[in-house]
């Protein structure tokens, strides 16, 4: 079983474990919901060093990115980073990352620790005719700071002014790589660095009685946000039409090719799927499987959990386009009803849209 480097610091504040793809990680701290609650109303800080960090540097870094990429680099600057995935050459995708951009010779991508095999066997592939080279980099470990006060927080532990950062955007300062970016759906920051110094911030917020907060409460933000997990909401088998997430395929240079493109364009011709919300209306509890029944078609929940924040039942589910408004989901052998919505349900603190919209919305 892999472990971070802080596994003797979750220990000490009374971690609960579990196995999260092959990694010993802290589900929770005692309380699931009060980590939630902290992070949606004030602060908290994640361990999720097992996530995997690659280094590309080259002459055609900038090409290779644009090619095996959905998303197009072209449209950030330096100093940026962007969301994106890569898929197989059917479309199927193998993951989401986020692309950082140092200059166009130099990018950072970090991506699931579940996919590392087909992660890095799928840039090997592609990498050759390409003047670039890449780096696993486990050496690196990552922080998540997130919450409405976590500007100030770690503004006054860095001893920085993070005010101008602004969204998917990143400075590298005293050994740390530090960007505004983060998987709740509240304001925060993820710290990239070595373990030594990592380790100095989370002392620290511990010290200040910033709660650390577990995978638990990771999943319940995320979900609130809109934010798919792959292997969950999205496999090799779903394609980024059907997934929520077709503002990740940029079409609009007619010249470039990336990976997939064509089958990419044909499938969101036919797609007949979407990922929306979906919100119950009964006493019970969403879970990933149950069917979303609405006339002769059905969908599946591909999410579900109990909202802290709502105070509701929510989930994720794959859909027929042409389920809308109210559907039933089978639960224990009842149909119960379930509203449809726009994703995401909760951004930076406030509960979104209860209404149903055609085009998905981005929780990034």
């Amino acid at each position: 079983m892999n472990r971070t480097f802080l596994h003797r610091s979750h220990r000490a504040q009374g971690a609960k474990f579990v196995d999260f793809s092959g990694w010993e990680m802290p589900i929770h701290y005692g309380s699931q919901i009060n980590e939630h609650n902290c992070v949606r109303n004030n602060i908290g800080i994640f361990d999720v060093s097992h996530m995997n960090i690659f280094d590309f540097s080259g002459f055609e870094a900038k090409e290779f990115m644009r090619y095996v990429l959905t998303n197009d680099v072209n449209k950030i600057e330096d100093g940026h980073a962007l969301y994106s995935v890569v898929t197989n050459n059917e479309g199927g995708i193998i993951d989401d990352l986020i692309v950082y951009r140092l200059n166009s010779e130099e990018f950072r991508v970090v991506s699931n620790c579940s996919t590392f095999d087909d992660v890095k066997n799928f840039f090997e592939l592609n990498i050759a005719k390409f003047d670039c080279e890449f780096f696993h980099k486990p050496s690196l470990g990552i922080l998540a700071i997130q919450g409405p006060r976590s500007e100030i927080a770690l503004s006054n532990m860095l001893g920085l002014d993070l005010s101008n950062l602004k969204t998917f955007s990143f400075i590298k300062r005293n050994k740390l790589f530090i960007s505004r970016t983060g998987y709740t759906g509240e304001d925060g920051f993820e710290v990239i660095g070595i373990y030594k110094e990592l380790q100095k911030i989370w002392d620290l917020c511990i010290s200040e009685n910033i709660p650390p907060i577990g995978l638990g409460a990771r999943d319940t933000l995320r979900v609130e946000a809109g934010m798919n997990l792959n292997g969950v909401d999205m496999t090799i088998e779903n394609n980024p039409f059907e997934s929520n997430l077709s503002w990740v395929v940029d079409l609009s240079d007619t010249e470039r090719e990336f990976v997939a493109k064509q089958n990419l364009v044909e499938i969101k011709k036919l797609n007949k799927l979407k990922l929306v919300g979906v919100l119950l209306n009964e006493k019970g509890i969403l879970r990933s499987g149950q069917k979303i029944i609405k006339d002769d078609v059905e969908g599946e929940v591909t999410s579900g959990t109990f909202s802290p924040f709502m105070k509701k039942s929510i989930g994720l589910a794959r859909v027929p386009l042409s389920i809308d408004n109210n559907a039933d989901v089978l639960i224990r052998n009842k149909l119960l009803n379930v509203k449809i919505l726009s994703l995401p349900f909760v951004r930076k603190g406030k509960i979104l849209s209860l209404i149903h919209i055609s085009e998905p919305t981005r929780p990034y």
